[in-house]
């Protein structure tokens, strides 16, 4: 009898391990269950103003094709500009900017360096300007779709203040780290997406492809300057009572990392700036939601809180293991097994939704062996901190470049 209370013990502790990565992965089975496509909305006559924002540090090299990109979009050419912000540079980027046809702003602060800050001087000045109706921001190595200024009109027509494109990869079949990128953003970006859209709920910006409507940035002031801002701006607008909706058909294509050493940088500033703001808000907004019973936060609480897949998926297959040796020590299928197989399957559903989503086919999905590597590599990233400062812009070198940014006061040599 103490024998099988041991047992029985044991295996409900074992289960009790897997709740976390159940209720993890049965978040994500939830938005796979209802990411079928998006119908978009009817284009109604061309009447916002828009002013497109380039955040750009050092990108001499494909400035010009961004710009000619977005100059190149299907909307009345009266009725929208392109501005390019040389934050910080070093190189012929304002320069080269200038020629392909944007307007330049040149900015210099040693102290308060990214990204971040390169919008909210921008959005700034621009809304000083008092022209605008709304907002866009596109990166420095991203190409559009001509579509992009009517998607998001039609979606201010309707009453929006915060809208996303979809975000692929612009060189998705280059490599196995690309395609396996692109299935990462097939999941991350268009399955939760248009999920969230779907349930009314705010889809969370990506960083590239944004638009806010000049509205919305006077009510709540960019004041996003992390490593992740455009997740911080998102739970922002969200405290706000405002939600970002997605625009599915408009897409904005950026250019993924090819080199390990690039790479490796790249996502240990992405990974870690995440973690840093799930640390800082989750809870708190968790706690909020809960008691303002609004489920906009709810749902960016939980977004925040579930860990990186890759976590998530080591976790779960440990757990797995451990549960299928005591099932096998036992003789018998306990209830740890099932919670952990299940937490398994959800898990599959979600990659195998995200590939399907990504558009890379057989090799895509043969590069997903390469997988368990990938997230092993991840994960020792987020145990290695960061040589840079939280709020340093920090480029990083595109296939074929070789990218020398002098330090600054106090910053080490990037690469």
């Amino acid at each position: 009898m103490t024998i099988l209370w041991w047992k029985s013990a044991a295996d409900l502790l074992l289960a009790f391990a897997a709740i976390p990565a159940l209720c993890a992965s049965g978040y994500l089975l939830w938005l796979t269950l209802l990411s079928r496509p998006l119908r978009p909305p009817a284009y109604g006559l061309a009447r916002h103003r828009f002013e497109i924002v380039v955040p750009a540090h050092n990108e001499q090299p494909g400035i010009a094709d961004t710009v000619e990109s977005l100059c190149a979009i299907d909307y009345p050419p009266g009725l929208f500009g392109v501005t390019v912000v040389a934050d910080n540079c070093s190189d012929l980027t304002a320069a080269r900017a200038q020629s392909a046809g944007a307007r330049v702003f040149v900015r210099q602060d040693e102290q308060r360096r990214g990204k971040g800050y390169a919008l909210a001087y921008a959005f700034a000045r621009i809304l000083g300007e008092g022209r605008a109706d709304a907002v866009v921001v596109v990166d420095a190595d991203t190409v559009v779709s001509p579509n992009l200024l009517r998607a998001f009109a039609s979606r201010l027509d309707d009453g929006a203040a915060a809208v996303q494109a979809d975000y692929a990869v612009r060189n998705a079949l280059e490599s196995w780290r690309t395609r396996l990128m692109a299935v990462a953003l097939g999941a991350f970006h268009v399955l939760r997406s248009s999920a969230r859209e779907r349930l009314g709920l705010s889809c969370g910006l990506r960083g590239n492809g944004m638009c806010f409507a000049a509205s919305v940035l006077r009510e709540v002031p960019h004041q996003a300057f992390s490593l992740v801002e455009d997740l911080e701006y998102g739970i922002q607008l969200g405290e706000a009572g405002r939600r970002v909706h997605y625009a599915s058909e408009a897409h904005v294509f950026g250019a993924m990392v090819t080199r390990a050493k690039a790479a490796r940088s790249q996502r240990r500033r992405w990974e870690g700036g995440r973690w840093a703001l799930a640390r800082r808000h989750g809870l708190r907004l968790l706690w909020r939601a809960i008691a303002e019973r609004n489920r906009v936060l709810f749902d960016l609480a939980v977004d925040l809180l579930v860990p990186p897949l890759s976590f998530l998926i080591l976790y779960t297959w440990v757990g797995l293991a451990a549960a299928a040796a005591w099932a096998v020590a036992r003789g018998s299928i306990g209830l740890s097994l099932l919670a952990w197989g299940a937490g398994a399957l959800f898990s599959a559903a979600y990659v195998l939704r995200g590939w399907a989503l990504s558009g890379t086919g057989a090799r895509g999905f043969l590069d997903l062996c390469c997988a368990p590597i990938y997230m092993i590599w991840r994960m020792a990233l987020l145990l290695k901190p960061s040589a840079h400062a939280k709020d340093e812009w920090v480029r990083t070198a595109r296939q074929g470049e070789q990218l020398i940014d002098p330090p600054g006061p106090g910053r080490s040599p990037r690469s």
